[in-house]
C-alpha cells in the first residue's frame, strides 16, 4: 500500500509539473482600467516586476562643461557632434563605450593609433546611430515623448541591442512541404505562443501592411484577409504584449478590440511606435547591411533590426519612464514634427 501511495505521489507530482509548467505562482496583483466584469485590468507578477526594475536601472551619467573649444576644431573628422565643446564630445565617448562596448573600450570603434580613421565598420555604424537617436528624438515625440531614447536605451551594455530580429529564411524542404510560416515554434518574439515566430517584416519596414484584419461591415464584402494574415497579426499582437509585459486591454477596448475611438490612448501611441519602427528600420539601420560583416548579418544577409522589444525589454516605459536627454540634450534636437493623425486609417 505504502509502494501503491508512494507511485501515486510521483505521477501526481509529474501531472502537476507538467501542466501548471506556464502558470504563474500567487501572488498576482490586478489593477481594474475600465468599467467592471468587462476585463479591462492589467495583471503584474511582484516578483517579475522586482527583476524588471534592476534590469531598467539606469546609468550615472558623467559631468562635462560646455564651455572651451569645440570637438570639430580639437580633433579630426568629427562628423556629428562636432559643435559640441571638446569635453563634452569627449565625455560622452566614454558614456558611449560604456553603452556599447564596456569590455573592448575605445578601440571597439577606433583605431587607436589613429583616431580620425575611418577603416571600421563599427565607428560609421556609431555615427549613424548617433543620427538615428537624434531623429527619433526629434521626429517621433508623438511616441518617445519627451523621456526620448539614448544609445543605452537599447543597447545596455551590449555591442548589438539582445532584442534584435532579422528576415526569415523560408524553409521549402525540396518544395515538398508548405511553409509552416514560423508556428508551432513558440519563441520570445512571439510571447512564447503558437503564433508566427517572425512576423515582423510584415510590419516594421516601410511600406510593410497594417496591422489589423477586423473589418468595418456586417458581412465581409470588402476585407480580404487570409488567414495567415490573421496568424501573423495575432503575432505580432503577442510580441507588443510581451515586449511591454502588458495584457492586450493596455491599448484594446474588450468589447470591441477593433474601434480607435473605444480604444485606450496608448492604442495611438502603439501605433506611431509602429510608424517609428518603419523609418527607423529602412532608414538607419537597414541600410548598415552594405557595410557590415558577415558575422552581423542574418541568414538572408540583412542586419539585425529593431521592433518593441529593442527599447522596452520587458516594462511599458523603457527604463521605467526615466529620461536619460537632460544629461544628453544634444541627442534631442528641438524640431518635434506631430504626425498626422489622419494616417490612422491607413497604416
Amino acid at each position: 500500500m505504502k509502494n501503491l501511495t508512494h507511485k501515486i505521489s510521483i505521477a501526481l507530482s509529474i501531472f502537476a509539473m507538467v501542466t501548471l509548467t506556464a502558470c504563474e505562482r500567487p501572488p498576482i496583483d490586478a489593477k481594474q482600467t475600465g468599467y467592471r466584469g468587462t476585463g479591462m485590468d492589467q495583471i503584474n507578477n511582484p516578483r517579475t516586476d522586482e527583476q524588471l526594475a534592476k534590469i531598467n536601472e539606469m546609468p550615472a551619467a558623467l559631468p562635462s562643461s560646455p564651455d572651451g573649444p569645440k570637438a570639430g576644431a580639437v580633433y579630426k573628422n568629427v562628423k556629428v557632434l562636432n559643435n559640441l565643446s571638446a569635453a563634452q564630445f569627449s565625455t560622452f565617448m566614454v558614456s558611449m563605450t560604456a553603452w556599447v562596448a564596456p569590455n573592448e573600450g575605445c578601440a571597439y570603434c577606433h583605431n587607436v593609433q589613429n583616431f580620425a580613421d575611418d577603416s571600421l565598420y563599427t565607428k560609421n555604424v556609431a555615427r549613424r546611430m548617433i543620427q538615428m537617436n537624434q531623429s527619433i528624438n526629434g521626429n517621433w515625440g508623438d511616441h518617445v515623448k519627451t523621456t526620448g531614447v539614448t544609445c543605452y536605451t537599447c543597447h545596455r551594455g551590449n555591442n548589438v541591442p539582445q532584442n534584435v530580429w532579422f528576415n526569415p529564411v523560408e524553409k521549402r524542404g525540396g518544395n515538398m512541404l508548405g511553409n509552416a510560416n514560423g508556428q508551432n515554434d513558440p519563441q520570445k518574439t512571439n510571447g512564447y505562443s503558437s503564433l508566427p515566430n517572425q512576423p515582423f517584416a510584415s510590419y516594421f519596414v516601410a511600406n510593410a501592411g497594417a496591422a489589423r484584419i477586423i473589418g468595418d461591415t456586417a458581412l465581409p464584402t470588402g476585407n480580404k484577409g487570409s488567414l495567415q494574415s490573421t496568424e501573423n497579426i495575432y503575432g505580432v499582437m503577442s510580441h507588443m504584449s510581451h515586449s511591454l509585459g502588458v495584457n492586450c486591454t493596455y491599448c484594446h477596448n474588450s468589447r470591441a478590440f477593433n474601434s480607435w475611438e473605444e480604444s485606450t490612448p496608448q492604442r495611438i501611441q502603439a501605433w506611431q511606435g509602429i510608424q517609428m519602427l518603419k523609418d527607423v528600420n529602412t532608414t538607419f539601420i537597414s541600410p548598415l547591411a552594405s557595410i557590415s560583416p558577415v558575422h552581423r548579418k542574418g541568414p538572408d544577409g540583412d542586419v539585425g533590426k529593431a521592433n518593441c522589444a529593442t527599447c522596452h525589454q520587458g516594462v511599458n516605459k523603457p527604463l521605467l519612464g526615466k529620461s536619460m536627454l537632460q544629461d544628453y540634450p544634444f541627442l534631442a534636437p528641438s524640431n518635434n514634427k506631430p504626425k498626422d493623425g489622419n494616417q490612422l486609417a491607413k497604416n
